[in-house]
């Protein structure tokens, strides 16, 4: 491999990804080329490669990332060559019809800017709406992995901030993958006492870790739905119940997991196509609030910066083992097999 070329994954079809050799890129007007120090797996990797992505293969993916700055293109002022930093995944336009309403999670134009470059390659070009929206240099105090978190618990920030939590409520999150943790951590730091649920006994040990009260191991319970209510106060159901898993019966479960009056929110992503099953006696009598919630904003981005910055997500808890770019099929199948929270992809030099 020459000074001019990187090693990158690319993806060809569902359990086939490839590392290559590419060109460096170079930055554009407004863009900034990263050295990658450290990326991390996420859920949305682990679907990519069993099924695909939006997008016709080949292309990269990979959007958990941190590293040096590289190369830097014209009009860029606030970020210099050898500085460490991190870049979301994505930025809004700011000027579509849902931007201008301040529904910049639906701005028409966000895709664009989403996975565009994979982020499982030795560098990274950055586009120009991010540089300028959601790129942050990293304190020395900072470690890449850490700041590497920024994307998954920018939209545990996110979501966490559309629930109606008071202190004191009761608040169930069923899932404990990366986003899921993010939604504990958050959950408690708001007053909440958090019960989780989850399959994986790892994974339910990193949520007590993270602030969770009580936990509830689904598949050694007959009924999940009444091991939930029956940790709440005479049974009536939690305050708030979170989706974090992105699967289509616990969507239906977390709505009957809610006491009358409560709120539900649904954030795990399902296969295009995918129907559930709304019990329309419970939601009106019950008087329940359901909302869906995507990705995050620029806003929430910033502030899940400042709450890395001050060690609100523990790196040792979200990421456990280290692994060539050449095994990034391996680390990504231990992701999914839930032996680990995350993975990471670290790069020599």
């Amino acid at each position: 491999m020459s000074e001019s070329t990187m090693k990158r994954v690319m993806f060809y079809s569902p359990g086939d990804i490839r590392v290559e050799e590419a060109p460096i890129p170079e930055p554009g007007p407004g863009e900034v080329v990263i050295k990658n120090k450290v990326t991390l797996t996420c859920g949305t990797d682990v679907k990519t490669y069993k099924r695909g992505y939006r997008y016709e293969p080949p292309f990269g993916f990979g959007h958990e990332a941190s590293g040096i700055v590289y190369a830097v293109g014209s009009g860029v002022e606030n970020f210099h060559v050898g500085e460490r930093v991190v870049a979301h995944n994505s930025a809004p336009c700011g000027h579509c019809y849902y931007c201008k309403r301040g529904d910049e999670s639906m701005c028409e134009h966000l895709i664009q800017n989403q996975f565009e470059n994979g982020a499982y390659a030795e560098y990274q070009l950055i586009p120009a709406p991010i540089v300028a929206m959601n790129m942050f240099r990293l304190p020395d105090s900072m470690s890449y992995k850490q700041a590497a978190l920024l994307e998954p618990m920018a939209c545990s920030v996110y979501g966490t901030a559309n629930c109606p939590i008071e202190i004191g409520d009761y608040v169930v999150v069923n899932g404990c993958g990366p986003i899921g943790l993010g939604f504990v951590r958050m959950s408690y730091l708001r007053g909440a006492h958090v019960i989780a649920c989850d399959m994986s006994a790892s994974r339910l040990d990193a949520a007590k870790r993270l602030g969770a009260f009580d936990t509830v191991k689904v598949d050694e319970v007959p009924d999940n739905i009444a091991a939930v209510k029956s940790l709440t106060p005479d049974g009536r159901g939690v305050d708030v119940a979170i989706e974090a898993t992105g699967v289509p019966s616990v969507w239906e479960a977390a709505m009957h997991m809610a006491r009358p009056a409560g709120f539900v929110l649904l954030f795990g992503g399902l296969k295009k196509g995918s129907e559930v099953k709304l019990d329309a006696n419970l939601m009106h009598y019950a008087q329940l609030t359901v909302k869906g919630v995507f990705h995050t904003t620029p806003m929430y981005v910033n502030s899940t910066f400042e709450l890395l910055k001050m060690g609100t997500f523990p790196e040792e808890i979200f990421v456990q083992n280290e692994y060539p770019i050449e095994d990034t099929e391996k680390a990504i199948l231990e992701h999914a097999s839930g032996a680990v929270i995350k993975n990471a992809i670290v790069y020599p030099g």
